[in-house]
């Protein structure tokens, strides 16, 4: 029904489309028959295609593309060729073609250039690309003979996307499809969501109902800043290496390591439940001696169950260091009742960098955009507790707590070279694709090939 619409609308000559859409409704779907379509029938016809990271190009709008290429009907299929960079009708590869361009801001010229007949502009996880880049290409996005096509699960409250389905809403045709309206996602898959999260929660109401998260005052870190920093391509700056373990304490409570070089969280934070204190040091004298490169620090909430952790591991030669996150701020600006919610606001500030990096880790994410906070009395910020986060039905941010504690050492913003998006960056050029592989060599210690 979805599909029959976009096609009706076309028909009747509306060029501007905007869908916000929960989690697996099949939006890349649509967009990759949109595509093909274009790229088919469509002469004198360029379609440039943008997200803001190779990996969403690559692995999630490429794939689907190819895909449906492979079960076109023979005859149409063999029109085309699906490249790893560009798609284009062979009797004509250079009027009629599709093209990758990853968009960010630093490098705002990626929708610029383009001129044809037909321009057909698709823009994925649209909520995540900054004003800057709609701004630079205004002119051929509202040229008259262009289409713009915007799909995105709804995570900012802010943004070109964002007005599109409120104030300027009347200059675009917008949908909302929400997990309920497609048969693809089970329904049980709302149903962990609204347990794992609560129903009421942002995470619940942009990846299943589809809707722009509700930013509340008094959150700590908002939903939309998480969610930008996921896979984000950066460079990553000089820091030494710092890992934050928090440690269980009792219960459901896990014990998790979290490990983070500068601006760059290096992989999903690990978790280990209902492992002793001993079991704990064994764990992290492991992970310290497969590392690529080994911690300047590690450290380690010294409340609870820590103390102990601090002390074996300083035995066993590990630079482990403790951290009382209920003693004073490590800042004498008076605005933090204790040393835990100046971490949090340090954490806010380092989302809010922008140039940051982690990988997907929905318990993380969960974790970190939970926590409200309120201003004392005393005029002094105060980041709720867990005991306070659990009443209302949150689970304890483990976590979200080891992540911060790898910011209490010096200042996390030292950098001998700043944190920058990778300027000049063609995601499909050979040359960046051999730097972006050593890059992550060095980075995450694993091999990585981009294709």
């Amino acid at each position: 029904m979805f599909l029959k619409d976009v096609g009706a609308a076309i028909r009747e000559g509306r060029r501007r489309f905007s869908v916000r859409a929960g989690h697996g409704v099949g939006k890349t779907g649509v967009e990759a028959w949109l595509i093909l379509w274009f790229v088919l029938f469509h002469r004198n016809c360029k379609v440039p295609i943008t997200a803001n990271s190779q990996d969403q190009l690559r692995d999630v709008v490429w794939a689907e593309i190819a895909r449906w290429h492979q079960v076109l009907p023979p005859f149409l299929r063999d029109m085309i060729e699906v490249k790893t960079e560009r798609i284009f009708v062979k009797a004509d590869p250079e009027g009629s073609f599709a093209v990758a361009r990853t968009a960010r801001p630093e490098k705002p010229e990626a929708l610029q250039g383009f001129h044809a007949e037909t321009l057909a502009f698709f823009i994925e996880e649209a909520s995540g690309i900054e004003d800057i880049i709609f701004e630079t290409a205004g002119g051929a996005l509202s040229s008259e003979h262009s289409w713009v096509f915007m799909f995105a699960n709804p995570t900012r409250t802010s943004g070109y996307f964002f007005r599109s389905h409120h104030e300027s809403r009347g200059n675009w045709r917008t949908y909302h499809v929400p997990c309920s309206h497609s048969s693809r996602v089970s329904p049980r898959y709302s149903e962990e969501i609204a347990q794992e999260y609560g129903d009421q929660s942002n995470v619940y109401r942009v990846r299943v109902e589809g809707k722009f998260p509700l930013q509340e005052d008094d959150a700590v870190i908002g939903l939309g800043v998480v969610e930008a920093a996921i896979d984000r391509e950066v460079s990553p700056t000089d820091a030494a290496v710092i890992w934050g373990l928090d440690v269980a304490r009792f219960g459901n409570d896990t014990t998790a390591l979290a490990k983070l070089r500068g601006n760059i969280l290096l992989e999903p934070v690990a978790e280990k439940k209902k492992i002793d204190l001993m079991q704990i040091c064994g764990w992290i004298s492991s992970e310290y001696r497969v590392a690529k490169e080994a911690p300047q620090s590690i450290n380690i909430d010294v409340i609870g169950l820590g103390a102990g952790v601090v002390d074996r591991l300083r035995e066993m030669g590990l630079p482990a260091r403790g951290i009382n996150v209920a003693e004073s701020p490590a800042t004498d600006d008076g605005r933090y009742m204790r040393l835990r919610d100046e971490l949090w606001f340090k954490g806010r500030d380092w989302f809010h960098g922008r140039a940051v990096c982690i990988p997907r880790d929905d318990g993380l994410i969960s974790e970190l955009v939970g926590p409200k906070y309120r201003i004392e009395s005393t005029g002094k910020i105060k980041v709720e507790s867990k005991d306070e986060m659990k009443k209302r039905g949150l689970r304890s941010p483990n976590k979200a707590d080891a992540f911060l504690l790898t910011l209490a050492t010096g200042d996390f913003r030292v950098a001998e070279r700043p944190a920058v998006a990778i300027r000049d960056y063609d995601p499909f050029n050979q040359d960046a694709m051999e730097f972006e592989r050593r890059i992550r060599q060095t980075v995450a210690g694993q091999d990585y090939m981009p294709f």
